[in-house]
């Protein structure tokens, strides 16, 4: 059906912006808000807020105790450090990496001892879960990333997700360590 335009639509019609001004001012608006977006990001995976930072958590905790369960705790700090490195290695290689393979799972998201295997094994293992940690940050905040594209190996996620994820998993486990060095009477005193 033809529809002839009435004058006053044809007027009305010139007196909106062009094309290229609104994507123009949508592209500023877009950008102020994905640097807010980024920023928002950053400070929810670094902790902070409503929730310690994970160095807090992990400070000073007594190594006699890294390998006790307390009362019907299913794990022990040790084992919920390596399930934070290990899973939080893992959503950082597959938001950047095609060609990295998962763990299975659950099994290999978990370490096979209860206790530390050396002395040295908790402070290796946290400074790996702050370099990742640090990793994941830099690519949200990388303007390069586009938080809202799929991954193209995944099967829908995108950055967005897999950095809402990862602060959501820390988050849960870290509370859980705080828990627990409460029940072992190895929460700093204040």
């Amino acid at each position: 059906m033809n529809r002839k335009r009435s004058p006053k639509k044809k007027a009305s019609r010139r007196a909106k912006p062009s094309a290229p001004k609104q994507a123009a001012s949508a592209r500023s608006s877009n950008s102020i808000d994905d640097k807010a977006l980024r920023a928002h990001l950053i400070k929810l995976l670094e902790g902070g807020g409503a929730h310690l930072k994970p160095g807090e958590v992990f400070a000073d905790f007594p190594e006699a105790k890294r390998g006790i369960h307390a009362g019907n705790s299913p794990h022990t700090a040790w084992q919920l450090l390596e399930h934070l490195r290990i899973a939080q290695w893992d959503i950082l290689e597959f938001s950047r990496n095609a060609k990295h393979v998962s763990p299975n799972f659950p099994e290999g998201y978990w370490p096979s001892s209860e206790m530390p295997p050396s002395a040295t094994a908790w402070e290796t293992s946290v400074k790996a879960f702050a370099r990742d940690l640090q990793e994941m940050q830099e690519l949200v905040s990388n303007p390069k990333s586009n938080l809202f594209a799929r991954i193209p190996h995944g099967d829908g996620q995108t950055i967005l997700r897999e950095a809402l994820v990862l602060a959501d998993h820390n988050s849960y486990h870290l509370g859980q360590l705080v828990l627990l060095r409460k029940l072992l009477n190895a929460w700093p005193a204040t």
